[in-house]
């Protein structure tokens, strides 16, 4: 549907990935869904879109969850179907596993999500579940797959990856000292070292928003 999709690249977003009932579990999925997209930022264009937003600016927590609830709730209503969101529940919704269920996402050599479009920096908002099917564009393989090297495995400078998996708990203590600014600023060390992530565009604001954001600071 045309209409879904300028109405999403209105606000700077886009369709990473989907599902149809035959790509999931039946139980995955809410009742009468024929499709459901996951929705990211359409980067670089969505930073500065999002920061025009009276979230970004009226001092409250969570901006921007508070701005995609308010955006996917509203095109939800519009095109009579249901937004969701990882931060609705519990329980959650497994939006791990419709990201690897729709073929679009990849699980990276640090475990995390990897996107072709936005590599390691990709992100979703929320998903829109449909009465009606809804095609989503391609993207191609894994980045992973033509990646020399693995360097988002040797990029963290506290090895929180080294396990395979995520060592949170390191990573926080090492927010919390000096050396721990370069990605407070820019952006997880591995995440950025991703070739993927580099041709994603992302604006280093974002992502040192998103580190505040998951380190507990505004």
């Amino acid at each position: 549907m045309q209409a879904l999709a300028a109405a999403l690249d209105a606000e700077r977003l886009v369709a990473l990935g989907g599902l149809a009932p035959g790509l999931a579990p039946p139980e995955l999925l809410p009742q009468q869904t024929q499709s459901l997209l996951l929705i990211g930022p359409d980067t670089p264009r969505f930073w500065p879109h999002f920061t025009a937003s009276p979230e970004y600016s009226d001092g409250a927590p969570d901006p921007m969850d508070r701005w995609s609830k308010r955006i996917l709730n509203t095109l939800a209503k519009r095109f009579d179907g249901e937004a969701l969101f990882p931060s609705d529940g519990p329980p959650y919704p497994p939006f791990y596993a419709w990201a690897l269920q729709s073929g679009a996402f990849f699980v990276s050599p640090i475990s995390l999500l990897v996107h072709p479009r936005d590599g390691l920096m990709c992100s979703l908002r929320g998903a829109l579940a449909l009465p009606f099917p809804q095609d989503v564009p391609g993207f191609g393989p894994s980045p992973c797959d033509s990646c020399d090297g693995r360097p988002c495995l040797q990029s963290c400078p506290v090895g929180a990856f080294e396990t395979g998996q995520y060592a949170v708990a390191t990573c926080h203590n090492h927010l919390d000292t000096p050396a721990g600014s370069d990605c407070m600023g820019a952006g997880c060390a591995a995440r950025r070292v991703c070739p993927a992530s580099q041709r994603s565009g992302r604006d280093p604001a974002q992502s040192a928003f998103h580190m505040r954001a998951f380190h507990g600071k505004r």
